[in-house]
């Protein structure tokens, strides 16, 4: 199971704690595969971006207006967080739902 997040991310840290056999890869440092990026928008929709992060408030209304997937691309720090992935099992953000497919 691989958790795609930023370490200073409340919600990473609490996904960490409930999953601690998760790998945790920092999308600031290492990225996010453009595969899975693909997957996870096609999944999940303009969901993928996260409307309340600083980064999203730093954006014009032109680039906030361009795609969810072009905008995750090339600011990592804009997705969703965390992003867990197990095989085939795919989830965002660490709200019940979230929870209730790995716990």
């Amino acid at each position: 199971m691989d958790l795609y997040g930023l370490k200073t991310c409340d919600s990473c840290r609490k996904a960490l704690k409930a999953l601690p056999d998760a790998n945790f890869i920092d999308v600031r440092k290492d990225g996010v595969p453009e595969d899975l990026l693909t997957r996870a928008a096609d999944a999940f929709g303009p969901v993928i971006v996260n409307k309340s992060s600083a980064t999203w408030r730093g954006l014009d209304a032109a680039e906030r207006a361009r795609n969810p997937l072009e905008l995750v691309k090339e600011n990592p720090t804009l997705m969703k967080r965390p992003l867990i992935v197990d095989g085939d099992k795919m989830t965002i953000g660490w709200k019940a739902d979230a929870q209730e497919v790995w716990l």
